[in-house]
């Protein structure tokens, strides 16, 4: 994949640990992507949803001890594409969601932009 397929993205981060919600930023960033959080809640998350604004998400599936259903099932009423990344692998997700893609951690940066250029919004 080329960082052309990705440098138009707006990426929402719903991540709780401020390193790796670093690391994701940086990494986007430096492909040219427009990053949207870090959103370390299930409630701050669900607001920015509300706003709007972005075209794909990365979701951690543990935020602070609460799980991200909500935020899972908000966006995908809402049609926008996302994408778990978890520690936890697939026995961790929400059991609607068990067929999105997933990224375990930890993850490289190709590993990232590989799947928001698979699974972007066509």
């Amino acid at each position: 994949m080329t960082d052309a397929n990705i440098s138009d993205l707006t990426v929402l981060i719903v991540e709780d640990e401020p390193l790796i919600a670093m690391s994701l930023e940086d990494a986007l960033l430096d492909r040219g992507v427009t990053c949207l959080g870090p959103a370390g809640s299930v409630a701050v998350a669900l607001e920015m949803i509300e706003a709007g604004g972005f075209d794909i998400a990365l979701l951690d599936v543990n935020l602070r001890g609460e799980r991200v259903d909500a935020v899972a099932d908000r966006l995908a009423a809402i049609g926008i594409p996302f994408i778990f990344t978890t520690g936890h692998g697939a026995d961790g997700l929400p059991d609607a969601h068990r067929a999105r893609p997933v990224i375990g951690k930890p993850f490289r940066d190709l590993d990232i932009t590989d799947a928001l250029a698979r699974h972007r919004p066509r």
